[in-house]
């Protein structure tokens, strides 16, 4: 009952949010300089058409307006039309958004293979060469940008050896798997298409690996952090006192009380990465929701601007849902309070 009630209270939190973020993206979209009617029309466009299309457009009522009709075609389920795609919005974050939470699922699994093993190996070797090189490593990837790392990869890994292929979801004249969830690994795994999982994989490692280089850095980080803080208690010396072994008293007593901070990050990690490939999507030419978002933007394309801001904002706030649901059932203390 009290997990229902925890989660219930989240759940009732996200309404404000989603509200406040749907006001803050709506007028920045709106107050843009540019006119989205001209850029469908082109600029042979006569007066009296421009004027034609921004009145069918809704673009000559008053700010509060135009947001009082999102908002009542939201409730309605309707996002919009694209101005850019001539779909509606909510097929188009359909269409893009598997290809995105593929690359972002990607990204967070290298993450937690690398950064937490790397965090704990900083904090019990602190100071000395290992913790050095760790700390440099974490540090490198927090201060690259992602489009200059991306290059980069795609300059030595694709261009100069060859190693893995540059741009795309797939090999050129390959065609997707059979449409099952949208995210080719999985659909190839579901219809034991072996060629295209291992096209569709290779074809995931640099950009995933560019977009986990800055949420590796922050785990590694927090997991060192963390872990120095748990190493210095008590009940550490004292297990070490009573005999226990080195891999014991790390894996056993203090991992699992210095991993609780790093699951509460791994929220913020994985807004981190779904918000941020808008940039990896560029260099690698991934057809996902940051190439849509992209486009949107350079046509004015409000409806689809406003789409995706209010499906990553959800996204971003489930996602922290699941965590804090997972830490009330982890830490004892929450369930107290």
């Amino acid at each position: 009952m009290d997990a229902l009630r925890f989660i219930a209270r989240r759940l009732v939190l996200m309404i404000p949010i989603l509200f406040g973020i749907s006001i803050l993206t709506f007028v920045i979209s709106n107050t843009i300089p540019g006119d989205p009617a001209r850029l469908i029309l082109g600029p042979k466009a006569t007066p009296e058409t421009l004027s034609a299309l921004q009145e069918e457009m809704g673009l000559n009522d008053p700010l509060y307006i135009q947001y009082g009709n999102y908002m009542a075609g939201i409730f309605q389920g309707d996002l919009g039309q694209s101005t850019y795609s001539q779909r509606p919005v909510s097929e188009d974050l359909v269409r893009y958004f598997p290809a995105t939470f593929e690359l972002t699922m990607f990204a967070m699994v290298i993450t937690l293979l690398i950064g937490i093993p790397f965090g704990i190996i900083s904090a019990s070797r602190k100071d000395k060469i290992a913790d050095q090189i760790t700390r440099v490593f974490a540090l490198m990837g927090v201060a690259m940008p992602a489009f200059w790392l991306g290059l980069l990869f795609l300059l030595f890994f694709y261009l100069k050896i060859g190693m893995f292929p540059g741009s795309g979801r797939l090999d050129t004249g390959m065609s997707p798997p059979e449409y099952i969830t949208g995210m080719y690994t999985v659909d190839a795994l579901l219809t034991g298409n072996w060629p295209v999982f291992r096209s569709a994989v290779m074809h995931l490692v640099l950009p995933g690996i560019t977009q986990a280089a800055i949420t590796i850095g922050m785990i590694t980080r927090m997991t060192r952090s963390s872990m120095l803080e748990v190493l210095g208690s008590d009940y550490i010396r004292t297990a070490h006192a009573k005999g226990g072994s080195e891999n014991r008293v790390l894996y056993g007593h203090a991992l699992r009380n210095g991993v609780m901070p790093v699951i509460t990050l791994l929220g913020m990690a994985f807004g981190h990465a779904l918000g941020g490939s808008i940039l990896v999507e560029s260099v690698f030419s991934w057809p996902g929701l940051g190439r849509y978002a992209v486009n949107a933007i350079n046509y004015l394309d409000f409806p689809a601007v406003m789409g995706v801001t209010m499906l990553i904002a959800v996204m971003f706030i489930l996602v922290n849902l699941i965590i804090d649901t997972l830490y009330f059932f982890i830490d004892p203390r929450l369930k107290h309070d």
